[in-house]
């Protein structure tokens, strides 16, 4: 975790000894390997905190059952994000919950899942049933049907993630209710927005909501159509967040209202869901007109339809290029 605790600092003219050494750590920077991702633990509430850097954005929920996580960041960062948990608490993961699909939000399961501990073997105090139960007795991994079809590749097709990776277990209704830590956790399942494979996680006692990649504050949305996204479902599910969350107020002070973890990017509150929804709709509506008017993709794109918006979330290449092809394809438009 970072430190808050800032130096004080004096205003000097450096030595030359300073700058000397300035001019080394710059050569030695230029040849020295790449560093790996900074990894950031934010405390959301006291039991309750947000690991960025991994891949995605990591929620860890934790009390006297053990820890809950929502996602478990990319394979490559799995050990960083190990590490982070365990300097927050020493407690066993019981449960991994998975938001969608998407490799930098599940590559991390089979470590972190492993390095867990299965809540059978708690409750009955028999290590050989909890092995039987689930794979080693490691955590359970928890999902809506549509991301285990996502990993498991159930259309036939080579499945890009390995077994214990997978959920182990998976729902098929909208909502899935669980009691951990004394407080109730649900996972509503939002069809058709980023993809077909998104869900929602709810901590009613905390009051934090993990949005996963429906939500994104580092870019425009990501509509993968071809697995099933649509803007009309962007937008849906992004009004069933604001619904989900309360605004921090009348009287405002800090960890007051709602708090939304996205799937990448800074921690959030009502307001920011709702000028992210207001960006996803202004620009959707600019777009179906100009479709309206007979514009083809490309004079769409040159006219620049996001163009307000392209400083906050079109810093990143390609990226808006990309929104606004979703969602031209996604009204139905011909090309």
């Amino acid at each position: 975790m970072l430190s808050s605790n800032t130096t004080d600092r004096v205003m000097r003219w450096p030595s030359a000894a300073a700058i000397g050494t300035v001019i080394v750590m710059a050569l030695l920077s230029v040849t020295s390997p790449a560093a790996e991702p900074e990894i950031e633990a934010i405390q959301v509430r006291p039991n309750f905190y947000m690991i960025a850097g991994g891949g995605s954005n990591v929620a860890v929920q934790f009390g006297s059952n053990g820890v809950v996580l929502v996602d478990s960041g990319s394979e490559a960062a799995s050990d960083q994000v190990l590490a982070a948990i365990k300097k927050i608490t020493a407690l066993p993961v019981r449960y991994i919950i998975n938001s969608g699909a998407d490799a930098d939000h599940v590559g991390g399961n089979a470590k972190l899942a492993k390095a867990g501990l299965t809540i059978f073997t708690n409750a009955l105090g028999n290590a050989n049933f909890g092995n039987a139960m689930t794979n080693g007795g490691a955590a359970a991994i928890l999902a809506h049907e549509s991301i285990l079809k996502r990993m498991s590749a159930s259309d036939g097709k080579d499945s890009a993630f390995p077994v214990n990776s997978w959920p182990t277990e998976a729902f098929y209704t909208e909502r899935k209710p669980i009691r951990m830590n004394d407080e109730g956790i649900e996972v509503l399942y939002q069809p058709a927005a980023h993809t077909d494979a998104d869900s929602f996680t709810f901590f009613r006692k905390s009051d934090v909501v993990v949005a996963g990649d429906v939500m994104d504050t580092t870019r425009f949305p990501v509509i993968d159509i071809a697995k099933g996204g649509s803007i009309q479902g962007e937008i849906d599910a992004l009004n069933r967040l604001i619904d989900l969350t309360v605004a921090p107020g009348p009287f405002i002070y800090d960890g007051v209202g709602t708090y939304v973890i996205p799937g990448h990017g800074r921690l959030c509150v009502q307001l920011d869901v709702v000028n992210y929804r207001d960006m996803v709709v202004v620009v959707r509506d600019n777009i179906a007109d100009m479709i309206k008017s007979g514009m083809t993709l490309s004079q769409i794109k040159e006219a620049a339809p996001a163009k307000a918006y392209e400083t906050e979330y079109g810093t990143q290449p390609g990226v808006t290029s990309s929104f606004i092809e979703s969602i031209y394809n996604s009204l139905g438009a011909k090309k």
